[in-house]
C-alpha cells in the first residue's frame, strides 16, 4: 500500500523554541494512526504542521510524494478536513452546518444535499437537520462537526482531539462509532488524543510524542 504522507526530517518551531522534531513518518492510504503523549509534547503542533498552517524551519511533509511547500495553499486544504477540539458550529441549522464547506467549495444543491443526507445519517444526526447549532448538546455538536468534515470527502483527515469536551458515555459511544465508521470508510486519518486505551481502539498504529520527539 502506497504513502499519503510521508515526513523527513522535519523541525517546527513555535516562539523561538523546538516544538517538534520527527527524522521520518510515513502514513499509508486507508490508515488511521492515533497520536499520543502528554500536554505540549508537540501533538497538536503536528496536526497544524500537517494542515500546513505552520511551516517548518526545515525538513519537508510530502503528499502523494509531492512536497507540501510545492503546492497550491488552497489546492491542498481542499484536500484535507481538521476536526477541532469544539465543535466551532455556526449559529445555522445542522444541515446549512454540514454543507458550508460545499457551499465555499461551489458544490450544486442536488450534489451538496445528497452528501449532507448521506453524512449526517452515517453520523447519527440526519434527525436534526432542521435544529439551530444552538440547541444541540456536546454530543450532537461534535457529530455534526464531524459529518461536515466527512461530507467534503478528504483525502486526509485530521483530528485533534475530538471526544476531549464531552462527558464519558458520550465520549465511549463517539469513539465506537466513529471506529466503525473508519474501519469501513477507509480514509486516511491522523487523531490526537491523551487516552492510550481510546489510541489502540481507533488506530491503525499508535505514534507517541513526548518533549517534542516522535518515539
Amino acid at each position: 500500500m502506497s504513502d499519503l504522507i510521508s515526513i523527513r526530517d522535519l523541525l517546527i518551531q513555535r516562539n523561538g523554541r523546538d516544538a517538534l522534531a520527527i527524522n521520518s513518518l510515513d502514513i499509508k492510504l486507508g490508515e488511521t494512526l492515533a497520536i499520543v503523549g502528554p500536554n505540549g509534547a508537540g501533538k497538536s503542533t503536528l496536526l497544524l504542521a500537517l494542515a500546513h498552517l505552520i511551516k517548518p524551519v526545515h525538513g519537508e511533509i510530502a503528499f502523494h510524494g509531492k512536497p507540501i511547500s510545492q503546492m497550491d495553499d488552497l489546492e491542498y486544504r481542499r484536500k484535507i478536513s481538521f476536526v477541532f477540539q469544539d465543535p466551532l458550529l455556526m449559529d445555522m441549522t445542522v444541515e446549512n452546518n454540514i454543507a458550508l464547506g460545499l457551499k465555499f467549495r461551489g458544490t450544486n444543491k442536488d450534489e451538496t444535499h445528497m452528501r449532507v443526507i448521506r453524512w449526517s445519517k452515517a453520523m447519527g444526526v440526519d434527525s436534526l437537520l432542521g435544529r439551530r447549532a444552538g440547541q444541540l448538546s456536546g454530543g450532537e455538536a461534535q457529530r455534526v462537526s464531524l459529518a461536515r468534515a466527512f461530507v467534503l470527502d478528504p483525502e486526509l483527515l485530521l483530528m485533534d482531539e475530538p471526544f476531549s469536551a464531552v462527558d464519558p458515555p458520550t465520549r465511549a459511544q463517539l469513539l465506537k462509532d466513529l471506529s466503525n465508521l473508519l474501519s469501513h470508510d477507509h480514509r486516511t486519518t491522523m487523531i490526537v488524543t491523551h487516552n492510550l486505551k481510546e489510541a489502540a481502539q481507533i488506530g491503525d498504529r499508535v505514534a507517541v510524542i513526548i518533549n517534542g520527539e516522535l518515539k
